[in-house]
């Protein structure tokens, strides 16, 4: 009569002996207010699709670990079906700056807004033979020049603006960021913003995107201390190239 009640408690101790082990490595997701993105949604559209009106929409997006934009919900809609579609494929096209906390980089929960006006549709808004800003910063138009600089970029960041995210006004763009040993920049902020969204996130996606090279004295060659680095771009109506 004691065999079945011994092997049931083997069994029941067994499996609570194999629960007790079990840990949760996974973090929560990070949540922001305010997406940084690597590759920024470029949305295309008509007057028509906004029905001859000015529209907006908010955007909640999860991003996994690597950037890729793995989920979407239209928290504010445009009115427009159709125009919501749009928006969501090109958040989904997308790509988003990695949160990396304690060298792990974790998945990002945030929220992003689109504000699409009739000015702005391809059939508004004017055009002015391909008017486009390079990355002329303050600190590359000093290295082109072979002036003191705190640092170099190893090759012009890769930036193409188009003139009329500048809605006719001179923009300004201050930022800094960090840099590794090895040239890789990293926590790209805006000190200056803008004043437009898209033309912001252009000027991070670049910098994001480039390598740089530390200025160091002979006597801190043997040192590596991250560094904080600093630039601003400005844009003014036309001047672009």
């Amino acid at each position: 009569m004691t065999l079945p009640i011994t092997a049931t408690y083997s069994a029941d101790n067994t499996s609570t002996k194999k629960l007790a082990v079990q840990k949760v490595t996974a973090e929560p997701a990070h949540l922001t207010t305010r997406i940084q993105w690597i590759k920024y949604p470029q949305v295309q559209y008509k007057s028509e699709d906004l029905e001859n009106l000015d529209r907006s929409a908010i955007i909640r997006i999860r991003a996994d670990e690597t950037g890729k934009v793995i989920a979407t919900e239209i928290q504010e809609s445009t009115g427009l079906k159709a125009l919501d579609q749009k928006l969501v494929n090109a958040v989904h096209a997308a790509k988003v700056k990695p949160y990396i906390k304690n060298g792990t980089a974790l998945e990002i929960i945030g929220y992003q807004t689109f504000t699409l006006k009739m000015d702005d549709s391809e059939d508004k808004a004017p055009r002015k033979n391909e008017c486009t800003y390079t990355f002329a910063s303050k600190n590359w138009l000093k290295q082109e020049k072979n002036k003191s600089v705190p640092f170099e970029y190893q090759q012009q960041p890769q930036l193409k603006l188009d003139e009329n995210l500048l809605k006719n006004q001179d923009r300004l763009v201050k930022f800094k960021f960090k840099v590794d040993k090895h040239g890789d920049v990293s926590n790209v902020q805006l000190k200056k913003r803008s004043g437009v969204n898209a033309l912001d996130q252009q000027v991070i996606e670049a910098v994001s995107n480039a390598k740089v090279t530390t200025i160091r004295s002979y006597k801190t060659l043997w040192i590596y201390k991250k560094s904080t680095l600093n630039d601003q771009i400005e844009f003014k109506v036309n001047k672009c190239q």
